[in-house]
């Protein structure tokens, strides 16, 4: 039984770091096990509703952080469970036998994830003494890891912020009543920057899809409501007779055209047109 043990605890580990790395390191952030995860945690959100639904989010991000955890002390535990307790020396005082193998195993894998290193049980197998290293390693990788995802998905929210709180003010002053009114370029300027803040919408989405789980309605531009407002300005461009401001809207329409396809593809929903998409999407986030 020990080389299935061996076999199983390293089917485990590796399943955790391929997960990391895919989710964190991929561009398109394709870690599988972290998307089940956070969707399940989204689903279970939606479900409870009321205060529960505004974390989930966060909520999401913790759980597939632990989920990574799990699954790497458990590979390790399953790596050590042979060894038990005849592979370590234990500190005077300690009886192996009061514990069971099992949750011996776990116990130093979790001493050893965490790098507490008590030195109450250490490792005299040659092969162990080699390995267990690694683990610490991985438990270091870990943390740097989930520090590294936060300071990745903030700095995304934050511009998801500043263009929803944009589209809100040209939305309160009535920009596109007003939109062909001007001579000079301003409005076609406006709408280039509102096209290229929704490419960086889109690419943040592609690169930390876990950010669309994110509900905050004091500035959420993934209501239907903006982006509608935002398709209706790039529509009165095309319509203009002006050759730049035609020029900004389609730009303006390719960019909410390739969000809303890539929303739907990523994140499900019904609708053809990129306007049924955004109200599908706001009804299945509960927002509508």
């Amino acid at each position: 039984m020990a080389w299935f043990y061996t076999v199983l605890g390293a089917v485990l580990i590796a399943a955790g770091l391929v997960d990391v790395f895919q989710t964190l390191l991929h561009p398109g952030g394709r870690g599988k096990l972290s998307r089940l995860v956070t969707r399940a945690v989204w689903a279970a959100g939606r479900i409870a509703g009321g205060p529960v639904r505004s974390i989930v989010g966060p909520l999401a991000i913790g759980a597939v952080v632990t989920m990574w955890v799990v699954l790497e002390v458990l590979g390790w535990a399953l790596i050590c469970l042979p060894y038990v307790p005849d592979g370590f020396s234990y500190s005077p005082g300690l009886e192996p036998t009061a514990y069971p193998d099992a949750a011996e195993a776990l116990y130093i894998s979790l001493v050893t994830i965490s790098t507490l290193g008590f030195g109450d049980v250490v490792a005299t197998d040659g092969g162990l003494r080699l390995l267990l290293p690694l683990e610490s390693l991985t438990g270091f990788a870990l943390l740097t890891a989930a520090v590294s995802w936060f300071l990745q998905i903030y700095p995304a929210l934050a511009r998801r912020h500043v263009l929803a709180i944009r589209l809100a003010m040209l939305e309160r002053t009535e920009y596109a009543r007003i939109l062909d009114s001007a001579d000079d370029t301003s409005s076609s300027r406006m709408l280039e920057i509102l096209a290229r803040d929704f490419i960086q919408l889109r690419v943040d989405l592609m690169q930390n899809p876990e950010t669309y789980y994110f509900h905050e309605p004091a500035a959420e531009i993934l209501l239907p409501a903006p982006l509608v407002h935002a398709y209706e300005l790039g529509r009165r461009a095309r319509q203009s007779r002006r050759h730049d401001l035609r020029l900004a809207g389609e730009l303006l329409t390719a960019a909410l055209d390739d969000l809303a396809f890539f929303l739907r593809s990523e994140f499900g929903g019904p609708g053809e047109s990129p306007v049924e998409i955004f109200r599908s999407l706001g009804v299945s986030r509960g927002e509508d």
